[in-house]
């Protein structure tokens, strides 16, 4: 047998250490969460046996075409991610890995997550019913909006929501549809005035609203990038600042006219 070097000993002792480490990364949990394209549902329809938009007190209109809000699934606070996760997951279009703290607020249990976005769903359903009306200038008191969409948290649906109301109580403003029989997508918060605002996971929704049927999706202008990073096939992004630049938008795309790109 071969006399072994001091140099190679040196390499040896040297790179224990750094497989030890590695051994122990491979299998440790990592502060990671792991996501992919979620569900989508169009606001305009039913979810879970009931209408995700109810108008009362107010004629509604017969709708056609489709505004499909779009989420994302990410792996949950409490589920272990591994090194061969997050790897895969950087190597893999269809999927994304996020710090789980961007995911999900630091420290907070399952429970405390959920609670905390059940009450951003609400008050984001709250700003969007106040952002649509204001638009329409409608009050409240003589227009009686509920909102209703299970197992979805978070404010990203906001401006779907004013949207669909909208479309619901006036359409284009001239006897039509803003959907022009399109099937449209899209994300962003809102504002009771009216301004959208930007969420996460952009490039996963563009992905989750192509799956089911979108040719159009509006985005935040300020994701804008994001969006174009990984764009699928047949997909027009239409950036938006307000809920009255969106309804220009779409007005305009269907009459034929200029619309916004990103």
């Amino acid at each position: 047998m071969p006399a072994v070097s001091p140099r190679a000993r040196i390499v040896a002792i040297c790179s224990a250490p750094v497989i030890a480490l590695l051994a122990v990364a491979a299998f440790a949990p990592l502060p990671y969460s792991v996501a992919e394209p979620g569900t989508t549902v169009n606001v305009l329809g039913s979810d879970h046996g009931g209408p995700v938009i109810k108008i009362s007190e107010a004629k509604a209109r017969k709708t056609t075409g489709q505004l499909r809000m779009t989420t994302i699934a990410a792996t949950g606070p409490d589920a272990t991610v591994r090194l061969k996760d997050v790897i895969s997951g950087w190597f893999d279009t269809r999927r994304a890995v996020m710090p789980r703290d961007s995911v999900y607020p630091v420290g907070n249990s399952t429970k405390e997550i959920e609670a905390h976005n059940a009450k951003e769903m609400e008050e984001s359903q709250d700003d969007a019913t106040r952002a649509a009306l204001g638009y329409l200038h409608l009050s409240s008191k003589d227009v009686k909006v509920r909102l209703r969409l299970a197992d979805v948290g978070g404010p990203s649906a906001g401006l779907l929501f004013s949207l669909g109301i909208v479309n619901k109580l006036d359409g284009d403003g001239r006897g039509g549809d803003l959907t022009g029989g399109r099937t449209i997508a899209g994300t962003g918060t809102i504002t009771a005035g009216g301004k959208v605002g930007a969420v996460g996971g952009v490039p996963l929704k563009t992905q989750a609203a192509r799956r089911d049927g979108a040719t159009v999706f509006l985005v935040p202008k300020a994701e804008c990038s994001d969006a174009k990073a990984e764009l699928p096939k047949g997909l027009r992004l239409i950036p938006v600042t307000t809920l009255k630049g969106a309804v220009n938008s779409l007005v305009a795309l269907k009459s034929g006219g200029q619309v916004p790109h990103c």
